[in-house]
């Protein structure tokens, strides 16, 4: 795994989940804008703390962590 230096866990900020740089901003939410169609470019926008390299290692990151399990679905 390539190196995720701007991804970080902590327990006392937002609950343990994976976020950017101990920033109160999840990983699960900058790839849940991304899926809902706005660009880096808006994303950074909203976010002007947030750097371009930020939101490439969340996506990253949440491809890595879709990978290491497989999840059954079911037809529904």
């Amino acid at each position: 795994m390539t190196n995720l230096d701007r991804i970080t866990q902590q327990p006392g900020v937002m609950g343990g989940k994976a976020c950017i740089r101990g920033l109160r901003v999840s990983v699960g939410m900058i790839v849940g804008q991304i899926g809902a169609g706005r660009s880096i470019e808006q994303v950074l926008a909203d976010f002007p703390y947030l750097e371009r390299e930020d939101i490439l290692q969340a996506l990253r990151y949440a491809a890595w962590r879709a990978e290491e399990r497989e999840i059954t679905l079911t037809d529904a």
